[in-house]
């Protein structure tokens, strides 16, 4: 995650001098969250849960996805938070970042899955 968000600074800090802090800043938050839907189980496929496993979490991560945007596309919370708002290029760019560590973490966990298959252990969906 921190590389991907830094990766995306390096660039855009260059490529995009007046946007480079609010992509940091959206990118991280929405790595973060997607993340944290990953990682609701240590085996199972998030994919096997489905979105509603956990109604609270989703919640949360949907009012915290409306606040990030808020902050980027709201003109007084911009001046407040510092921030500008984003092309869609640059939002995408954010979204593509969450959906690599939302991979990686669905890759790792099918990774486990499969070498404890290997081994004769069972891996539980829990």
């Amino acid at each position: 995650m921190a590389g991907l968000v830094l990766g995306c600074e390096a660039w855009y800090r260059h490529a995009s001098p007046e946007s480079w802090q609010t992509i940091v800043l959206t990118a991280l938050c929405f790595s973060q969250l997607a993340h944290a839907m990953a990682i609701r189980s240590e085996s199972a496929s998030a994919f096997e849960l489905g979105l509603r496993s956990n109604l609270p979490l989703l919640g949360a991560v949907m009012l915290t996805i409306l606040l990030q945007l808020a902050i980027v596309y709201v003109p007084a919370l911009n001046s407040i938070f510092r921030t500008v708002p984003l092309s869609s290029g640059e939002l995408g760019v954010c979204v593509v970042a969450a959906a690599v560590v939302f991979g990686a973490v669905e890759v790792e966990k099918w990774a486990r899955r499969r070498l404890a298959m290997r081994r004769g252990g069972l891996v539980t969906s829990t």
